[in-house]
C-alpha cells in the first residue's frame, strides 16, 4: 500500500482521506489551519466511515480505518516519503501555485502531484516546479469518499507515465478515472453541471417556471435516465435507429434550443436571494450538514442499484 498526503482539509481534502485509507493507504492528512484538521477533518472523517460501515460494510473496523490518517502540524511531515499528493485548498491560482512549488521542492521527486481544483486549468500552477511532468489535476466529484468518479487532466507537460500512474492508483481505489485528452476550464463534469444550471437560472429569470419545478424536472426525469445511462445512451436508446437516426430526427431542434439558451443569462442579486429563500425554505442552512448526510446515504443506494444488474446485449 502506497502512502497518500491529502493537504487542505475541508469537505473535499477529508473525503478524499476516507477514501484513501478505505482502499488500504497510509494517509497524512495537513492544513494550513491546524484547527482544520483537528476540530473538523478528523471528527468528520470518523463520522463517514461510520455512515459507510453502516451502508456498505467496509470489512475493516472503521476505528482501524481512520487510524491509517495521521494529521500533521507542517506541510514537509505530511509529504515525506509520500508517493501521491492530492490538493483540495481554495480554488485561488496563486495560493496553489505558492503550495506546489513548495511541494514540488519536499516531497520525494517520484510522487505524482494531484490537484482537486474544480476548473482551473493545471497549466497555470503546476507547470513552473520541480518535475512539472509528474503534476496533473485530479478533479473528484464532491464527496470522493461516496463518489467514483475522478477527471484526469494534463497540464501539457504531464507525462504520459504520469496519467498512467495515476489511472492505476485512482482505480486500484475504487474510483473510476476519466482521462481529458486536453485542456479545458471545468474540465468535463463542471462544465456541464454549469452549463445546465446557468440555463436554468435563465428559465427561473424570465418566469419559464419556479427552481422547485427545475429540481423536479431532473429528479423526477433526467436523472432517473441518467443514473443509469448518460445522456449520449439515453439518445441511442430514444430512437429505433440508434444515435444516428436521434439526431437525424432532432437535431436541428437541438441546434435551435442550443441557439435559444442563455447560458451567459445576466441573472440579479435580486434573482439570487429569491432563490435562495426558496431554497432555504425547503432546507434552511443550518440544517444543510445533516442534508448532506442524507445525500451521501442516497448516493450509496444509487451506486447499488447501479451494480445490481447490466443493461441486455446481443453477442
Amino acid at each position: 500500500m502506497a502512502k497518500v498526503a491529502c493537504i487542505g482539509a475541508g469537505t473535499v481534502g477529508s473525503a478524499w482521506a476516507v477514501a484513501f485509507a478505505r482502499a488500504g493507504h497510509d494517509v497524512t492528512l495537513y492544513d494550513a489551519l491546524p484547527e482544520t484538521v483537528t476540530d473538523f477533518a478528523m471528527p468528520r472523517i470518523s463520522q463517514i466511515l461510520d455512515d459507510l460501515e453502516r451502508q456498505v460494510p467496509l470489512g475493516v473496523d472503521p476505528s482501524r480505518l481512520l487510524a491509517r490518517v495521521q494529521p500533521c502540524i507542517n506541510l514537509e511531515q505530511a509529504v515525506a516519503q509520500t508517493e501521491f499528493v492530492q490538493e483540495s485548498i481554495r480554488e485561488d491560482v496563486d495560493i496553489k501555485r505558492d503550495l506546489f512549488g513548495q511541494v514540488s521542492q519536499v516531497a520525494p521527486a517520484s510522487a505524482l502531484l494531484m490537484s482537486s481544483t474544480s476548473a482551473i486549468r493545471g497549466s497555470l500552477f503546476l507547470t513552473e516546479i520541480a518535475g512539472p511532468e509528474r503534476a496533473l489535476v485530479a478533479h473528484p466529484v464532491n464527496p470522493p469518499s461516496h463518489i467514483p468518479l475522478v477527471e484526469l487532466c494534463t497540464t501539457g507537460l504531464t507525462s504520459a507515465d504520469t496519467i498512467e500512474r495515476a489511472r492505476t492508483f485512482f482505480r486500484a481505489a475504487a474510483m473510476e478515472p476519466v482521462v481529458l485528452n486536453k485542456e479545458i476550464e471545468g474540465f468535463l463534469l463542471n462544465r456541464l453541471q454549469y452549463t445546465l444550471v446557468a440555463e436554468a437560472m435563465h428559465l427561473v429569470g424570465e418566469g419559464y417556471c419556479t427552481p422547485e419545478d427545475i429540481d423536479k424536472v431532473l429528479t423526477s426525469g433526467l436523472a432517473l435516465r441518467w443514473v443509469s445511462i448518460g445522456p449520449f445512451m439515453t439518445a441511442h436508446l430514444n430512437a429505433q435507429g440508434g444515435f444516428a437516426g436521434f439526431v437525424e430526427q432532432l437535431g436541428p431542434m437541438m441546434r435551435k434550443m442550443g441557439q435559444d439558451a442563455q447560458t451567459n443569462y445576466g441573472w440579479t442579486p435580486e434573482q439570487i436571494a429569491e432563490i435562495h429563500d426558496r431554497m432555504s425554505a425547503q432546507q434552511p442552512v443550518q440544517s444543510i450538514p445533516a442534508a448532506q448526510t442524507w445525500r451521501d446515504k442516497r448516493i450509496l443506494k444509487t451506486r447499488a442499484l447501479q451494480a445490481s444488474d447490466a443493461p441486455p446485449r446481443d453477442v
